[in-house]
Formats: structure tokens, C-alpha cells, sequence
């Protein structure tokens, strides 16, 4: 990592420190193995969204180039949303591809992030299912957001119903993830989901 790149980013930490989203523990940023190119970060599902209560783990590698080049960011805590990918955590956001201004900042790109679970983009989608289950049946949408947020992100929510569909698919031999997701992409019909492990 160039010397610029380094310096900047002790720079970010150092304000970001202080910074009132630290404080309330919005938003969080730490080194992995003393690199700063790798870094975690972790953003707090906002009040009010399916996303509340959770806690969001992101990766996040800094390049050479910083802050001419925006960080590669992706969520590795699952999470279901139309702008991030429910299986490689990938994210559809402006600001870290063609958006990208060298005045940004990482606490920038996790306030962002955070703003992305307020105000989804269907239309500018990362995962097609998930898009179209926000458009087309909205209800489901919020009901498996919230779901994923307690199984995946420490949300405090029970979702007996859901779970006991998932219970009925990890008695047939079904991973629990995989059956969380099948039944997520089939809006929890439990025959339909069991019709495409099995068919």
C-alpha cells in the first residue's frame, strides 16, 4: 500500500474516533491482522426497518490507489436486500463504482450503507428474487428481511411459523441456510420450496 493511502486512512480512523456515529455505536471500523488494507466494518440496522436491531458485518479492502479509488465493500453478514447479493454479500451502490469522489471517506461509505437499509433501489437491484419480492409482494419481503435479520445479524425477533417451515425441510435433510433461502425465494411456500430441492 502506498504511503498516501496509509497516511489517509490513520487519518480516517483518528476522526473517525471521534465522530458522534462512533460514540452511539452506529458504525464501527477495525483492522484485520494489523493491515490497513483489510479492514472490518460494521454498520446497525437503522430504526424503523426490517434491519432493526441487527448488527452488519462488512469486509472491507482498501486500495493502493485510495482515495482515488473507492474500497472494495461487501457484506459478510447475510443479509436480504434488492442492492446486496443474498449469496456473496456483494453490493449495487453509486458511490463505490462510478460515484467514487477522493473526498469520501470509509465512515462515508458505512453511513451510506446504513442509509441503503433505510432506501432501497429496486429497480437498480443486486438480487433479482429479492427486487422483485419488494415490488411484487412487499409483505413477504418484510417479513423474510426481518427473519434473515434475527437469524443472521442478532436480531431479537421470533418467527415460530417461518422457523417451523424450516425445521420441516432440515428433517428431509435440508442444510438450514439452504432451506432459509429456498423458502425465502419460493415467499415461504413450503411445498414449492420442497418442489425445487426435490425435483
Amino acid at each position: 500500500m502506498t504511503n498516501m493511502a496509509e497516511a489517509r486512512i490513520k487519518r480516517e480512523f483518528k476522526e473517525a474516533l471521534s465522530g458522534e456515529e462512533f460514540r452511539q455505536c452506529l458504525i464501527k471500523m477495525e483492522l484485520v491482522n494489523d493491515s490497513w488494507t483489510e479492514l472490518r466494518g460494521e454498520i446497525t440496522g437503522p430504526r424503523g426497518t426490517p434491519y432493526e436491531g441487527g448488527k452488519f458485518v462488512l469486509e472491507i479492502k482498501v486500495p493502493d490507489k485510495y482515495p482515488f479509488s473507492p474500497p472494495e465493500v461487501r457484506f459478510m453478514t447475510r443479509i436480504w436486500h434488492p442492492n446486496i447479493s443474498s449469496v456473496t454479500g456483494a453490493i449495487r451502490m453509486d458511490i463505490l463504482k462510478d460515484h467514487w469522489a477522493a473526498a469520501m471517506t470509509l465512515s462515508t461509505v458505512l453511513l451510506s450503507l446504513q442509509g441503503m437499509l433505510t432506501a432501497a433501489e429496486p429497480d437498480d437491484w443486486q438480487d433479482f428474487v429479492v427486487a422483485y419480492q419488494f415490488k411484487k409482494r412487499h409483505d413477504l419481503f418484510l417479513l423474510t428481511a426481518k427473519h434473515w435479520t434475527s437469524a443472521y445479524a442478532g436480531g431479537s425477533r421470533t418467527f415460530p411459523d417461518l422457523d417451523l417451515k424450516i425445521e420441516r425441510l432440515k428433517d428431509m435433510g435440508i442444510d438450514e441456510h439452504e432451506a432459509r433461502v429456498v423458502l425465502s425465494k419460493e415467499n415461504w411456500d413450503l411445498e414449492r420450496a420442497a418442489d425445487c430441492l426435490f425435483i
